[in-house]
């Protein structure tokens, strides 16, 4: 019973992670992308596109805020293997060490942003800045993802997890799906829906507040860091 009862808290707990995380790279994200001159922070390969496009058809905005972001997203998922494995290696558990990292991050983010506006251009120091900072805090969530988070829905790149849901409803549907398949769905359906509400809340969030718009998704972020603190034996 007593074992029943603690998995049933742990699904609920990381089912509650999914879905924050995943309104977080959808929020993150789209807000970046208004913000700074059509910059993904969190889908950093996206930049390759949008550089490409750039180079073949010039529209007059600069490729390197693209670079330095990519950059800055490569080296913080390479610093954050290196924290978590130091805090291993100390017997500390890491998840709300790491959570903290990119609460840290994601508040410069916000700081550096209020400091470049006006946004004039995209080239500008303190918008190059913005950009890297953004990029480097969901840098950490794509490294906590992979490393620590292994078990939940990606949070981030929605593409994979939408090929996941349609293949496992075409199943449902035909009626060649066990309680797997149901559950599975249910597992890449709500993460894929607090994604695409972040997306649409971080547009306007920005529209209307600005960089401001960055403190639910600060708030959100420090919930899970709080949540994540070790849980008793």
């Amino acid at each position: 019973m007593a074992d029943s009862v603690a998995d049933s808290s742990t699904e609920l707990r990381a089912s509650r992670q999914a879905v924050a995380l995943g309104f977080l790279g959808g929020y993150v994200d789209t807000l970046g992308f208004v913000a700074l001159f059509g910059l993904f922070t969190a889908h950093v390969t996206g930049n390759f596109v949008l550089i490409g496009s750039e180079l073949a058809r010039p529209s007059g905005n600069s490729v390197l805020i693209k670079f330095l972001a990519f950059g800055a997203f490569v080296a913080a998922v390479a610093f954050t293997r290196l924290y978590i494995l130091s805090l291993e290696r100390r017997g500390k558990a890491p998840l709300r060490s790491v959570f903290s990292l990119q609460l840290i991050l994601l508040i410069g983010f916000m700081l550096a942003g209020l400091a470049a506006v006006p946004l004039t251009t995209s080239d500008a120091p303190l918008a190059l800045l913005a950009g890297a900072i953004g990029a480097a805090a969901m840098g950490v969530q794509n490294a906590a993802a992979k490393l620590l988070l292994s078990h939940l829905t990606p949070t981030t790149v929605m593409t994979g997890n939408v090929t996941q849901l349609v293949i496992d409803l075409v199943d449902i549907v035909r009626g060649g799906a066990d309680a797997s398949v149901h559950r599975r769905c249910a597992k890449f359906l709500w993460p894929i829906l607090a994604f695409g509400a972040g997306a649409i809340g971080g547009a306007f969030a920005y529209i209307y507040v600005g960089f401001y718009g960055l403190l639910p998704a600060i708030a959100l972020l420090a919930w899970l860091a709080w949540g994540a603190r070790p849980q008793p034996a």
